[in-house]
């Protein structure tokens, strides 16, 4: 009988994604809680634990305490592992230990990649994924190498300092912001190499997957062929990316010029700026203390994380498109033109509905735990939203207040970094369950807007 429920129980790819994404937090907790990955003499509460393994799945990067000051090197690699595995998503390296072990990737196993990688089409799966592991673990093997070797001249052995160039890459590369320094990438401050680099492998990790294999077969295509097309997806994708990047570079340059920059030299300030702009798109590594900003610009960078990353990578946040559809509309809109045309091609009405929803859901729930946590917690609502829109753009930048967090506060952080992980769309998905097809409309009636 119990077995006859169970089968007469169908999960939608959505509701399968999210419960493995759960089975996924549940065994990272049970791994951070062992006390052999612990330094001598530390323990983690549940909740800590809890906390700690959703901001690892979700590669967000929010701490309640040091990393390096908790785990030991079997917890340090424990954390890199779980960063890959939220990274890159469960079904990315779900497929690469399918194909290892030889198993056939049926219907089944390409629908729930399709919705893990927020792809609309079922061809070409297994090869999507096939190529975001080897230039994931490229990128990675690379970084890890550049740093690694890099880290020689500041390490006593050379253990200590590719442990240190392997963790970083991987946390880079993630968009993780976790770091075992203590003091994330702020004793770097003026070591412009390092962060280049690390500059590079947040850019790979956050410009989505799609875009780095089109790059790549332009890249590697015939150019004496018929000419390389890139996508309607990778274009507004890259512009939007890299607009966001400049644009809040001069911002952060801008509000800061008579402030934190007024003793700085031109390239430290270029190097702030563009490094605190770029890590805003989900990666959480900073190189200064952001209570060294003023309010405007912690509010600017707070809107910057509340963006995010681009679909389809290892970022959370509304994703760039959303935020580029949704300025187009409105755009557009004010123009008289009924629909959007860019880069020669015309959105379509369901994108532009779907933007608009992830957009609307998104400011809601951020809203609701911006207003539920500045009853809750005796903090600034500058530091408040700051820690909201950070947990749901999975960044992991904050202004010092998550190890002060109520238990009910981290619990809040906890659901906005698993919903910023899933996505908005998943997430009401989930609610929605199963599509049904309308079978007949009422007639249509027009009501006053604005």
């Amino acid at each position: 009988m119990l077995r006859s429920r169970f089968r007469r129980i169908r999960l939608t790819s959505v509701q399968l994604i999210v419960l493995f994404y759960l089975v996924a937090v549940t065994i990272s907790t049970i791994l951070i809680s062992l006390p052999i990955a612990h330094q001598p003499g530390i323990e983690i509460s549940f909740i800590d634990a809890l906390f700690t393994a959703v901001s690892a799945v979700s590669v967000t990067g929010l701490t309640v305490f040091s990393t390096s000051d908790t785990f030991n090197v079997t917890g340090t690699f424990i954390i890199a592992f779980v960063l890959q595995f939220g990274g890159i998503g469960i079904m990315t390296l779900g497929t690469f230990v399918w194909l290892v072990m030889g198993k056939k990737i049926g219907l089944k196993e390409r629908q729930l990649i399709m919705t893990d990688q927020n792809q609309s089409t079922l061809s070409g799966l297994v090869q999507l994924m096939k190529q975001i592991i080897a230039l994931i673990f490229l990128v990675e093997a690379i970084g890890a190498l550049i740093l690694g070797t890099y880290y020689l001249r500041f390490f006593e052995t050379w253990q200590e300092a590719f442990l240190q160039g392997f963790f970083a890459s991987v946390s880079a590369t993630t968009n993780a912001g976790f770091d075992i320094t203590g003091q994330s990438l702020q004793p770097f401050a003026g070591d412009y190499f390092i962060q280049f680099i690390h500059i590079i492998l947040i850019v790979t990790g956050a410009i989505g997957f799609p875009v780095l294999i089109e790059v790549k077969n332009f890249l590697f295509s015939n150019q004496n062929d018929v000419k390389y097309r890139f996508s309607l997806f990778t274009k507004l994708t890259t512009m939007t990316f890299f607009v966001l990047v400049v644009a809040g570079a001069f911002l952060i340059w801008a509000f800061e010029a008579n402030n934190f920059f007024r003793d700085k030299s031109w390239h430290e300030t270029l190097f702030y700026s563009v490094f605190q702009s770029v890590t805003t798109r989900s990666a959480g590594l900073s190189t200064m203390d952001v209570n060294q900003f003023q309010e405007p610009t912690q509010l600017m960078l707070s809107a910057l994380m509340f963006v995010g990353a681009s679909p389809s990578s290892v970022g959370g946040g509304v994703r760039t498109t959303t935020f580029a559809i949704v300025l187009l509309a409105i755009f557009f809109f004010a123009k008289g033109a009924s629909s959007i045309k860019i880069f020669g091609r015309e959105l379509h009405p369901e994108d532009i509905h779907k933007a608009f929803v992830v957009f609307s859901v998104a400011s809601m729930v951020c809203g609701a735990a911006i207003i539920i946590l500045s009853i809750s917690e005796p903090f600034p609502i500058v530091a408040i939203i700051f820690e909201v829109t950070s947990a749901f753009g999975t960044t992991g930048l904050s202004m010092g207040i998550t190890p002060g967090l109520s238990t009910f506060a981290k619990i809040i952080i906890i659901c906005l970094m698993f919903i910023g992980r899933i996505g908005i769309l998943s997430f009401l998905f989930l609610i929605r369950g199963t599509v049904l097809r309308e079978r007949y409309h009422y007639p249509t009636e027009r009501v006053i807007i604005g």
